[in-house]
């Protein structure tokens, strides 16, 4: 009986998601349904992440690497008001989310927007790269978009109805022990892998459109993902283990930049 329902676990698993869009499709477009796990919230995922978000600032506040570069945190804070500011176009009620932004001193060329607006960045991709601010826009409108359509929970789902769900599932059942484990598990699955190529296309499209609602070039897209990908041809940056490359990313921006001209030309 036992192995009869841990076969039937995925299909379980699958009926338990229910299909959501997190966002509206601005000018670019984004309107893919989602599937998520219905029993994970939203404000579950936000406070993981919150979590996760404030040990790594203690250990940069212990390493005295938080918040060290006064003039690019003030710059990072600039750019990041702007972007906030025309969240709304794709979701209203992430103005009112707790929005953070704070800055780590080191070499790797990372940054992050955790669910919730929790925005990191690692002062090596600013300076390595020699990143303008309408660089900078697109990174931290790729990032936030992750965040405005929860490409973290959609990750999480998606973990649930695999193994690890599966693993999860029995012990919430009484299968086993370590539920809360399991559980972390999936967390850290979902939060660290890669993001499907699908995720990373939508997050190209609407930080190019939140970055030229704001007023930044949308051609700083282009050069972003060229200074990337010359990046790359090393040692591959760490903000690249979480954001696979793509050979059609560059075009597929060109492409849509006269979606969001007039929303840059009406901004400035």
């Amino acid at each position: 009986m036992r192995i009869r329902l841990l076969c039937c676990l995925p299909f379980m698993l699958l009926a338990s998601c229910e299909s959501v869009n997190t966002t509206q499709g601005g000018a670019v477009g984004v309107d893919r349904s989602q599937y998520m796990f219905s029993a994970l919230s939203s404000a579950e995922v936000d406070q993981m992440a919150a979590e996760s978000y404030n040990e790594m600032l203690a250990e940069a506040k212990a390493a005295k690497a938080l918040n060290t570069d006064a003039a690019m945190l003030k710059r990072l804070h600039r750019i990041a008001d702007r972007l906030v500011k025309e969240v709304d176009h794709f979701r209203p009620d992430a103005t009112s989310w707790n929005w953070e932004v704070n800055l780590i001193k080191s070499d790797e060329l990372n940054a992050s927007c955790m669910p919730g607006g929790k925005i990191i960045f690692f002062t090596g991709i600013v300076d390595k790269l020699q990143l303008s601010d309408d660089e900078i826009a697109q990174i931290m409108g790729h990032e936030i978009a992750h965040a405005l359509r929860e490409h973290g929970r959609e990750a999480i789902s998606r973990a649930y109805t695999t193994q690890v769900g599966t693993q999860v599932i029995g012990s919430l059942l009484g299968l086993g022990d370590g539920a809360r484990q399991a559980a972390d598990m999936a967390v850290q699955y979902g939060l660290t892998l890669p993001n499907s190529r699908s995720n990373e296309t939508e997050a190209d499209l609407i930080g190019l459109e939140l970055a030229a609602r704001a007023g930044y070039k949308p051609e700083a897209a282009v050069t972003l993902w060229q200074k990337m990908a010359n990046a790359a041809q090393g040692e591959p940056p760490a903000f690249m283990s979480t954001h696979p490359s793509s050979s059609g990313r560059i075009q597929n921006l060109q492409s849509n930049i006269p979606k969001v001209q007039s929303l840059y030309e009406a901004a400035k």
